[in-house]
């Protein structure tokens, strides 16, 4: 059952009904979260399950790093945006944080399937990506998308028609997108927190 007050109609979308023996379809449970001023749209795959979060945001799991390295690389400070007591992120912190440096966030998955019941990117079967174009279309002033990782790399360069960039750099679609690509901010990926803070305080800057 989802917790943290997050309604589990929203989050699961059961149209494989009449086969019970397919994985269920899950629907993204968030919409973009773009400021007004988004300069760059940071992409990842797909939300772990429910249960793993800690918030009812982007990156909810308390063992994903990338709240921690946003904090080190803002605040010089890995727990800037945790609060250690409650054992969750400072959402507040972390949205003014977005809005003032331009980031906007979204996935690049809008409907997935979990071939295993785990949060891996290797077992998620892709059923609808996002539009990207259309969501790019609400931010005039992002020209740069920046994946978290191999499979979310892979999504972009599929629907820009564009060569997956080599960790730590980026590509050029034809109508001038830049694309980058960043190492996975999951705890899973072998690399030290602050060494991928250097590839994102790359990006930003």
């Amino acid at each position: 059952m989802p917790t943290h007050g997050v309604d589990a109609m929203r989050w699961l979308s059961f149209t494989n009904i009449m086969d019970p023996t397919q994985p269920p379809i899950e629907t993204h449970p968030w919409p973009p979260f773009v400021p007004p001023n988004a300069k760059v749209l940071i992409m990842g795959t797909f939300p772990p399950k429910p249960l793993r979060w800690s918030m009812d945001f982007y990156y909810p799991n308390r063992t994903n790093d990338f709240w921690y390295m946003m904090g080190l690389i803002f605040f010089d400070d890995r727990h800037a945006l945790y609060d250690k007591e409650t054992r969750t992120f400072r959402l507040d912190d972390i949205k003014r944080l977005l809005t003032e440096q331009g980031i906007a966030l979204h996935d690049t998955c809008r409907r997935i399937r979990r071939l295993r019941d785990n949060a891996s990117d290797k077992y998620l079967e892709i059923v609808e990506p996002v539009p990207l174009r259309e969501l790019l279309a609400a931010m005039p002033l992002c020209h740069t998308v920046a994946t978290t990782g191999e499979k979310a790399a892979g999504i972009v360069a599929d629907i820009t028609h564009t060569p997956v960039p080599r960790m730590g750099e980026m590509v050029r679609s034809d109508d001038g997108l830049q694309i980058w690509r960043m190492p996975s901010t999951s705890r899973a990926f072998p690399m030290a927190l602050e060494k991928k803070a250097e590839y994102y305080k790359r990006l930003f800057r």
